[in-house]
């Protein structure tokens, strides 16, 4: 049991602030320290106003760019909120050749339904690949509503890499117009990257996971748009210095898109420094795959905030998740308990420096690991802030407890080193025969866990003494992709610059003064 005593404190650091190199239009910072004592499960969080601008309007660009795709951009009129006038320039519904799509000041891109990069090439390369690359510049807005999302298909990539003081944008209508509060959310679709990698739970009824012949329809996706294939280094592109907002716009029953879908995305991909605010489903899911994924941010997702499925294989580091209050379902979901679950590849995602708030209100667990599925999780934080929800669930012994080579593509047991928990209750009785007392036992195998952890962050999600005590684990030993960390947990004094000048804020974190809030937008010179 912990003594946190269910008020989460936090408070500035000397964490360095540094400008975003926008016009300031700002939400003020937090200054000394301020208790948050979670309400009940009902309550929600006081929107934030819209930021009021401190400087000249935008006014809209003369008209839309040349770009080389040849059904070009439409030049859509304009569109106003409290940061100006913008020109509107709406993308084709699918790019058929390779195009950018540059920065321009009074300007922003629309995706008016479903906008595909390519034409989806099938699970194998081929000569008859279309190869389109979609380049989209560092202060890029794209903005959507309702179900229009972004597709990259199979054989074609993008390169959306904006810069620590330039974010790329993709965002909802009403957040150009000024309409969102900290609470708004599912207002258009999300980025959809399909690739060729091996997936499992195939949808052609027989075939053989992890081959060409095994793929998967997004989720969420009215039209077929299909993942997976056989080659665990296939690229989709890069994405780098990203916010998504306000997305996960529901189709119908449970066919939702979140912020960042990846389907069979392989190991030639490139994802760093992704944020997702306020989806309404996951804030990520990966289907499958082989890829890493470095710095990560997910604020408000209202169902899980990382989804892993369908044999994904995943490394993790420097990892923030916070939940609204009031809102959210787990921090992680795991794959699922299916008919499927002893196919390979299984899944095996590992995670490390991780820093995870539940606030999501009384749910079943923070953390649910399901499927057969393995799973590492070390030198990281979780925090339940509800004072009422267990914080790890695992689902039959095989996920738990089953050694390497036991069955095909089988890693072994869970892992967990240098993961401290402050919960109220730290574990919970599940499904397939394992107790709480089972998950506990192997939490206690690993090495420098603390299931009695007081924390002690501040702003959220910076180490305070407590956290920086705990001794760390070397990643490097269990991927190469890891670096060895000077702390536990995602933000410590000697790695807090990564959440500065890209990041946005709300009532939920803060991230930086000098940025947003992502209820606005920035403007830069």
């Amino acid at each position: 049991m912990t003594n946190f005593h269910r008020s989460l404190v936090l408070g500035c650091s000397a964490l360095a602030l540094a400008s975003c190199g926008a016009d300031e239009i700002v939400s003020p910072g937090t200054g000394g320290n301020i208790t948050i004592n979670n309400p009940p499960a009902t309550s929600t969080p006081t929107p934030t106003p819209t930021p009021t601008p401190t400087s000249a309007l935008v006014t809209p660009a003369n008209g839309c760019p040349t770009i080389s795709d040849p059904t070009g951009l439409t030049d859509s009129g304009t569109i106003s909120g409290p940061t100006g006038e913008y020109r509107i320039c709406t993308l084709p519904a699918r790019f058929t050749a390779s195009s950018t799509l540059p920065y321009i000041r009074g300007l922003v891109y629309r995706m008016d339904g479903r906008v595909d990069v390519g034409t989806d090439g099938g699970p194998t390369a081929t000569a008859a690949d279309t190869n389109v690359e979609l380049t989209i510049e560092p202060g890029v807005i794209i903005y959507a509503s309702g179900s229009s999302f972004l597709n990259v298909n199979r054989g074609n990539t993008i390169q959306a890499n904006g810069a620590a003081d330039r974010p790329i944008i993709f965002t909802s209508r009403d957040n150009i117009q000024g309409l969102n509060t900290n609470n708004s959310s599912g207002q258009w679709g999300g980025v959809v990257l399909s690739g060729r990698a091996p997936v499992t739970d195939c949808i052609a009824p027989g075939a053989t996971p992890g081959t060409t012949a095994c793929e998967r329809q997004v989720e969420g996706a009215a039209q077929p748009a299909l993942f997976g294939g056989a080659t665990p280094t296939d690229s989709s592109g890069s994405m780098s210095y990203v916010q998504i907002r306000y997305s996960g716009f529901v189709l119908s029953g449970d066919n939702e898109l979140q912020s960042l879908t990846t389907g069979g995305v392989g190991s030639g991909t490139t994802l760093n420094h992704i944020m997702s605010f306020n989806s309404s489903d996951d804030g990520v899911e990966f289907f499958g795959g082989d890829f890493n994924v470095g710095n990560l941010i997910v604020v408000g997702a209202e169902d899980d905030s990382i989804d892993t499925d369908t044999g994904v294989k995943a490394d993790m580091q420097f990892v923030i998740a916070v939940q609204r209050a009031g809102a959210g379902d787990t921090i992680i979901e795991a794959d699922s308990t299916n008919a499927f679950e002893e196919d390979a590849p299984r899944q095996n995602t590992r995670i490390s420096n991780a820093t995870f708030i539940h606030n999501g209100g009384d749910q079943d667990q923070a953390i649910r690991i399901r499927g057969s599925a393995d799973y590492t999780i070390v030198n990281s934080i979780l925090v339940d802030a509800t004072g009422a929800t267990p914080c790890l669930r695992v689902d039959g012994t095989s996920t738990l407890n089953r050694a390497a080579g036991a069955a095909p593509n089988e890693a072994g047991p869970l892992v967990f080193n240098s993961f401290v928990l402050d919960c109220a209750v730290d574990f919970r009785d599940s499904s397939g025969g394992v107790t709480a007392a089972d998950i506990q036992n192997r939490y206690n195998a690993g090495s420098n866990n603390n299931a009695n952890f007081t924390n002690t962050l501040t702003m959220t999600f910076m180490n305070g003494s407590n956290e920086s005590a705990v001794v760390v684990f070397d990643p490097t030993s269990i991927s190469s992709f890891f670096v060895l960390p000077d702390e536990i947990g995602a933000v410590y004094a000697s790695n807090a610059s990564w959440v500065e000048g890209w990041t946005c804020n709300s009532s939920t974190v803060t991230f930086d003064t000098a940025v947003t809030n992502c209820t606005g937008l920035p403007v830069y010179n």
